[in-house]
């Protein structure tokens, strides 16, 4: 009988997480072009930094120093 319980317990909570329940949300065409804009901005300042530091980055990795 425990184990019956413990079953039916284990199925809802997992029902509950694979099935949420609907967001009532909106996204409008500007939020997908803001993420990208993100995204892009984010990998545009990591290669500033590499670029900045690549001589440091680059004695850290075990290459030896150009002049």
């Amino acid at each position: 009988m425990v184990k019956q319980i413990a079953l039916a317990f284990l199925v809802s909570i997992q029902f509950l997480v694979v099935v949420p329940p609907p967001a009532h949300a909106y996204l409008d065409p500007g939020s997908g072009s803001m993420v990208f804009q993100l995204l892009l901005g984010g990998v545009a300042g990591a290669i500033v930094i590499a670029r900045y530091y690549w001589h440091r980055l680059r004695r850290l990795f075990g290459f030896p120093e150009q002049e």
